[in-house]
C-alpha cells in the first residue's frame, strides 16, 4: 500500500481533508481510496479496537471483571456508574468500552486480563508486532493519553477486519442502544453508541469506533455491509468524520459495486 495515492477507485475529494484516511473492502482487502494510509498519527479511542480484540480472545462473555478504585478515577469519557469492588460480566463491560467509549471500562478490562494496565499494554504491543502492524504503538488500553500512542489508517483497517471477525465484538459494534445487566440500582445499564452514523440510521452500518483528543482530532472507523459487500472508511483527524465517511461509503457502494441507492437521512455537510 503506497503512502500517497496515485489512482483511487473511489474518486472523492474533500474541501477540508483528514490528516489521513483509507477506504477498504474488508473481505477482499482491496483499497478503494487512500490518503497517507501509512502516516503515523495519534488515534485517541480507536485504541480500544485493539483492547477489545485482545480482551475478547482472553475472556468469555460471562467472565467477571473486577472494578477497582483506580478504574473509576481515570480521566476522559466513562461508563460512569461502575460499582467499585463488584465484579461485572465482561460482555457488559465490552458494551461499555465500545459504545460510550468508556476509559474506565478499558482499564478494568485490561487489569482483569493481564493483572495490570501496564502488562496489558505490553500485550497490546506484542500482538501488534505479531500482526505486522508496523505503524502502531500503544501506551494505554484507552488511548486517552496521546504521548507514545499512535497508529495509521492501514493498521486500523487490519484491526477493523479482525474486530468484525470476532462475533462478540461484531455484535457489540453494530448495536445502537443496549440495555445490559449491571450490579447497580435498578439492575440495568443503558448505553448509547456514540458512532455518529447511527444517529442518521446509515443503511448497513456495522460499527465500529470513534475517537477524539485535541491532538488526534476527530477520528472514525465506520464499517458497513450491503448485499455482501463489507467496507471500512477510516478517517483520522477529520473535520467532519460522519459526512466524510458517508461520502466515501456511498460512492463505493454505488460506483464500484453498482448497488442500488438506499434512502437515508442526510448528514449535515461539514466537509
Amino acid at each position: 500500500m503506497s503512502e500517497t495515492a496515485s489512482t483511487n477507485a473511489v474518486d472523492v475529494t474533500f474541501r477540508n481533508s483528514p490528516r489521513a484516511g483509507l477506504l477498504v473492502d474488508l473481505r477482499s482487502g482491496r483499497v478503494l481510496w487512500q490518503l497517507h494510509p501509512l502516516r503515523r498519527v495519534e488515534i485517541a479511542s480507536l485504541t480500544k479496537m485493539a483492547t477489545a480484540l485482545i480482551a475478547a480472545r482472553a475472556l468469555a462473555p460471562r467472565a467477571r471483571v473486577l472494578i477497582r478504585h483506580d478504574d473509576v478515577d481515570v480521566p476522559g469519557s466513562k461508563v460512569g456508574v461502575l460499582p467499585v469492588g463488584r465484579r461485572v460480566p465482561f460482555e457488559s463491560m465490552l458494551y461499555g468500552l465500545m459504545l460510550p467509549s468508556g476509559n474506565d471500562a478499558a482499564y478494568a478490562i485490561a487489569e482483569t486480563v493481564s493483572g495490570s494496565a501496564a502488562r496489558f499494554v505490553g500485550r497490546m504491543n506484542e500482538e501488534a508486532a505479531r500482526l505486522g502492524l508496523a505503524c502502531s504503538r500503544f501506551a494505554s488500553p484507552s488511548g486517552f493519553i496521546d504521548a507514545r500512542n499512535f497508529s495509521c489508517a492501514a493498521d486500523l483497517a487490519v484491526l477493523a477486519h479482525l474486530d468484525l471477525a470476532d462475533p462478540i465484538i461484531a455484535r457489540v459494534a453494530r448495536t445502537h442502544y443496549a440495555v445490559m445487566p449491571f450490579p447497580i440500582k435498578g439492575g440495568k445499564l443503558y448505553l448509547t453508541n456514540n458512532n455518529p452514523l447511527f444517529r442518521y440510521s446509515y443503511p448497513g452500518l456495522t460499527g465500529l469506533k470513534t475517537g477524539y483528543t485535541e491532538a488526534a482530532g476527530r477520528c472514525l472507523v465506520a464499517t458497513a455491509t450491503r448485499h455482501g459487500v463489507s467496507l471500512a472508511a477510516i478517517l483520522l483527524h477529520s473535520p467532519g468524520p460522519a459526512s466524510q465517511a458517508k461520502k466515501l461509503l456511498d460512492s463505493a457502494f454505488a460506483r464500484v459495486y453498482h448497488l442500488p441507492r438506499v434512502p437515508e437521512e442526510p448528514v449535515p455537510p461539514l466537509a
